[in-house]
């Protein structure tokens, strides 16, 4: 399949509802002595969390941002910030990351855009330049205006599906771990994984930050030399699959990611991208909607099965 571009129409002007906002100003002023002229300050020109501006300028997902400025890679008029929150207004604000000014997209809502591509390996999930890598958006169509983004991480070495886009509701939900989007993953590793393996590989395990809910496993292929196995998980990064992998004594030969929710990869060869069609949409997103409610009856019921 080719590289086909979908033009979706228009979206409609988006309307920003200020008066939540300036109530809870207000009211912190009421509450804490916090001076009325700062409050009167911040709500003068709409402003919004750095987060959600710079993803909506494509520079980054929202959680990537999170770790740019806590890292001291982004400057907000001339000034290092490196604690959040962050709230910039996008007409007046002047925001750099790694030195270079971003061009801020405008309150008109711009055309969203959700292209599908077949990442290969060796190929960076970045929108900002790093030496001589290739990034997933160099693959995009030149004709591509519209300036687009990857939905969460998949490692340089690891091949299989990427989302790109300029929705960044969309990629909080797909990427936060509250939501608890299934993903999947075909491995090929060496050797015979036993059972007891992967008994051990799906049982829930300590990350970063916190609790890793467990996988779920189906061997593929399974012979004396290598296996194929399908994990899927609801959060976690595909290159602690390589370590936990690694560390039960089968190391990966080619890691690849097959299924986001509903979509997969339909045949794209390496490289390829196409446009994700309405109706694909549509179902991704009631995907989000079952996962979301899901994972509020697991936390409520303490059921950690992959839904």
């Amino acid at each position: 399949m080719g590289r086909e571009v979908y033009r979706p129409r228009p979206a409609k002007t988006e309307q920003i509802d200020a008066s939540p906002y300036i109530d809870r100003m207000l009211a912190r002023s009421a509450v804490d002595n916090y001076p009325i002229a700062r409050c009167l300050a911040i709500i003068g020109g709409v402003k919004e969390r750095i987060q959600k501006i710079l993803a909506s300028a494509g520079i980054a997902s929202r959680r990537q941002i999170e770790e740019m400025v806590e890292t001291g890679r982004v400057t907000v008029n001339g000034t290092a910030r490196t604690r959040l929150p962050i709230m910039i207004d996008s007409e007046s604000d002047r925001v750099e990351v790694d030195g270079e000014l971003v061009k801020l997209r405008k309150r008109t809502q711009e055309r969203r855009l959700y292209i599908l591509m077949h990442k290969p390996k060796h190929v960076y999930t970045t929108n900002v330049a790093q030496g001589e890598q290739t990034r997933a958006i160099d693959l995009l169509p030149p004709t591509l205006r519209t300036r687009v983004y990857p939905v969460g991480q998949l490692e340089a070495e690891t091949r299989g599906l990427l989302l790109l886009t300029n929705d960044g509701d969309l990629t909080n939900r797909l990427t936060h771990p509250r939501f608890g989007v299934a993903k999947t993953y075909r491995a090929t590793v060496d050797g015979f994984v036993e059972p007891e393996t992967i008994q051990a590989l799906e049982q829930p395990g300590t990350g970063r930050r916190g609790p890793a809910n467990k996988a779920t496993i189906r061997v593929a292929h399974r012979s004396r030399l290598k296996s194929v196995l399908e994990i899927t998980l609801r959060e976690g990064k595909n290159r602690e699959l390589r370590k936990l992998l690694a560390k039960a004594g089968h190391k990966v030969k080619d890691l690849a990611r097959i299924k986001i929710g509903p979509l997969d990869l339909h045949g794209l060869k390496p490289g390829d991208s196409r446009a994700l069609s309405p109706r694909e949409l549509r179902d991704l997103t009631a995907w989000i909607d079952r996962a979301e409610a899901a994972a509020m009856h697991r936390k409520t019921k303490g059921d950690d099965k992959i839904a």
